[in-house]
C-alpha cells in the first residue's frame, strides 16, 4: 500500500525552531532553525574553531549544548524523540529563509556548517571515526567527471538505496548528510525509503536467506582493510520489527543463493513506488535512523562545471 502524500501541513512553533512535515512523507520531520537561533549559536561558540573541535572531542559536546541552549533546551529533546520513534526516525534540518539569505561562499561559512552539523550529531549520539577522510566527519566533492572506485562521487548515475555501515565493525545507528556548497546543479536529490514502507519487506524478511551471514567489504578508497560478516536483517528492534544493513556495491556473495537473493532485493528496492525524493539545500542536513531508512541519490544533469560539496557524519546513539 502506498503511503499517503496528502496531509496536514501544520507548522508547530518551538523555542528557536519550527516543526513541519515533509510534503512527500509525514514520516520525515522538517526542522527549521530561526536566524535568531543561528545568531545566538554563533555568539555562544565564538571562542571555538573547527580545529579545536577536531583536536578536543569534549568540545563537540560543548557546541551541541550551545545549540540546545539557544533553543531553550527543546531542540535536543525533540531530535532524540524523533530518532527513537520508528514511525519517524528522520529529520531534515534547515535554516530559515532569512538565515539562508546571509550565507556566504567562504571557507569560514563552510567551517560553521561543520560545527553546526557537529552540534546536531552530538545531540543525538556520537559520530564514528570516518576512515575515508581521517576525522569524525567526512567532506567530499562530486564533480562532472570522476574515476573513483565507488558510486559516491559519480554524478551521472543513480546511487541505489542502501544502509551505511555495512562493511565496518562499528555500530552505525544514524547517518547525517549535509550540503556544504553546490554550483551548476540540477537534480541529484536524496532518495529515501522507510523499511516499513517497502512493499516487498515481508517477502525478503521471511526468506530463508534473510538471517544468513553475508560477507561485506569495501574498495580501497574507504580505507577499511578488512571484511565482516552479518545478515541483511541483522536484528529486531524493541517491538520485534526488522533492522537492515544492506548495500549492493559492497556485498560479496559466496554462492548462487546469496547472489540471487541480493540481486532480487536490489531490484525490488529500486522499483518501489514508496521511495521519494528530498531536496537538501546548502546549509541544510538530512539525518536518518540508519537501520530503519534506506537512502540513496538521484543522478545529476551533466554540466562541465558541476560541483557539490557534501559532509557526512555517521555514528551510534548514546541514550
Amino acid at each position: 500500500m502506498n503511503i499517503a502524500k496528502v496531509f496536514n501541513q501544520h507548522v508547530e512553533e518551538r523555542c528557536g525552531f519550527t516543526i513541519s512535515l515533509h510534503p512527500e512523507s509525514p514520516r520525515l520531520q522538517v526542522v527549521t532553525l530561526t536566524k535568531e537561533t543561528l545568531d545566538r549559536f554563533a555568539d555562544l561558540i565564538q571562542n571555538f574553531n573547527l580545529q579545536s573541535l577536531e583536536y578536543k572531542p569534549f568540545l563537540r559536546f560543548a557546541v551541541a549544548d550551545a545549540l540546545d541552549k539557544a533553543c531553550d533546551y527543546q531542540l535536543g529533546q525533540f531530535l532524540v524523540e524523533t530518532m527513537e520513534d520508528r514511525e519517524r526516525g528522520a529529520f531534515l534540518l534547515e535554516p530559515s529563509e532569512e538565515a539562508k539569505a546571509l550565507f556566504e561562499d567562504s571557507d569560514e561559512q563552510r567551517d560553521f556548517f561543520v560545527i553546526l552539523s557537529t552540534a546536531i550529531s552530538h545531540l543525538i549520539g556520537i559520530p564514528n571515526f570516518d576512515a575515508m577522510f581521517g576525522k569524525y566527519y567526512a567532506r567530499f566533492t562530486v564533480k562532472n567527471d570522476d574515476n573513483s572506485d565507488s558510486y559516491l562521487r559519480q554524478a551521472h548515475r543513480r546511487m541505489e538505496l542502501h544502509n551505511d555501515g555495512t562493511y565496518v565493525n562499528e555500530r552505525t545507528d544514524f547517518v547525517l548528510m549535509m550540503k556544504m556548497d553546490e554550483k551548476n546543479m540540477q537534480m541529484g536529490d536524496s532518495l529515501l525509503l522507510h523499511v516499513d514502507d517497502w512493499q516487498d519487506l515481508d517477502k525478503f524478511y521471511n526468506h530463508p536467506m534473510a538471517k544468513q551471514n553475508i560477507v561485506w567489504g569495501a574498495p580501497p578508497s574507504k580505507n577499511v582493510g578488512y571484511t565482516i560478516e552479518h545478515p541483511v536483517f541483522f536484528e529486531e528492534d524493541k517491538n520485534g520489527k526488522p533492522h537492515m544493513l544492506f548495500i549492493d556495491q559492497f556485498a560479496q556473495p559466496q554462492n548462487m543463493q546469496q547472489g540471487l537473493y541480493l540481486h532480487q532485493m536490489s531490484e525490488s528496492l529500486e522499483t518501489d513506488s514508496n521511495c521519494f525524493n528530498v531536496r537538501v539545500n546548502t546549509g541544510s542536513m538530512l539525518v536518518v535512523q540508519n537501520h530503519c531508512w534506506l537512502h540513496g541519490r538521484d543522478k545529476f544533469v551533466a554540466h562541465q562545471d558541476l560541483k557539490r560539496e557534501l559532509l557526512r557524519q555517521r555514528g551510534h546513539f548514546t541514550r
